[in-house]
């Protein structure tokens, strides 16, 4: 059985692995002053954010239309495709996953949608674990992605909350931490819920805060540092991680300037991990 793998630009996947894996990855969409962007397309990370402090208006996002879903559908299916995955962005955050059911039902039986439940490299994993298992089947690939996702954590420390206030996207437990002076929340995405778990006055107090949430998690399968236009911030946290848990990572970790269509919402200046457990 040849399978498909299908998902979205938010899955925040390298290049690299999407051409080795054939995987069909669907940009969404950024508007920034005005333009509409494909994401990934036109505009390069380290310049959206370079531009994003001094925005006066928001940039905002959309999610792709059913109709590009439909397309890489079914040209995977005319290339000789027997059944595809489609895993996307969390449902509670995004109607990526909502478009894309629509989008499945002129299809039959031959696709299945699928709730990353996370998104960046929670959802990049799971993606990149399905697309390992393909050629054993589609139970092996269902697995590979419930495993993933059982063992998957993600965490993030936010340098500014106007972004995400502006976006209106703002669980009530992180705005109430935000509203405090000078407070840098740090939250962890588990359920498609993001959810506040400290909150910090200096970026020092972050980072150190993230490593010992990291440490916490014992061996570790796969590993991405994640980042907002803050790579010194990243490899810096990146040393410290090898300095103190070593034995415990991933040989190759990934570092990843998190995409646009995430960032609007995050702010510059951020910095988070994925991680899969052992």
């Amino acid at each position: 059985m040849k399978i498909g793998i299908v998902s979205d630009s938010t899955c925040d996947l390298p290049h690299y692995f999407i051409e080795q894996h054939e995987l069909e990855v669907i940009p969404s969409i950024l508007v920034l002053d005005g333009k509409e962007y494909a994401d990934g397309i036109g505009l390069s990370r380290d310049d959206f954010y370079k531009r994003l402090p001094s925005q006066e208006a928001q940039p905002t996002t959309a999610a792709p239309s059913m109709g590009e879903f439909s397309t890489r559908y079914d040209s995977l299916l005319r290339r000789g495709c027997d059944h595809i995955i489609s895993i996307h962005a969390a449902g509670k955050l995004t109607s990526i996953l909502n478009i894309a059911r629509q989008a499945v039902k002129d299809f039959g039986d031959k696709i299945t949608v699928i709730d990353s439940t996370s998104l960046s490299l929670g959802l990049g994993f799971q993606v990149l674990a399905a697309a390992e298992a393909a050629e054993l089947g589609l139970q092996a690939v269902l697995d590979a992605i419930e495993s993933t996702r059982k063992r998957l954590h993600v965490f993030a420390a936010l340098d500014t909350m106007t972004n995400l206030r502006r976006s209106g996207r703002v669980p009530a437990a992180v705005a109430i931490l935000g509203g405090m002076l000078n407070i840098k929340p740090m939250i962890e995405l588990t359920n498609g819920e993001v959810k506040p778990v400290a909150a910090v006055r200096t970026t020092k107090q972050t980072n150190e805060r993230m490593l010992n949430f990291l440490l916490q998690l014992g061996p570790l399968e796969r590993l991405a540092v994640l980042h907002t236009g803050a790579e010194a911030r990243a490899r810096e946290f990146l040393n410290a991680v090898m300095q103190k848990a070593s034995q415990s990572v991933p040989r190759d970790i990934l570092m990843v300037n998190v995409t646009p269509v995430i960032g609007t919402h995050v702010g510059p200046n951020g910095l988070g991990f994925a991680a899969v457990g052992k």
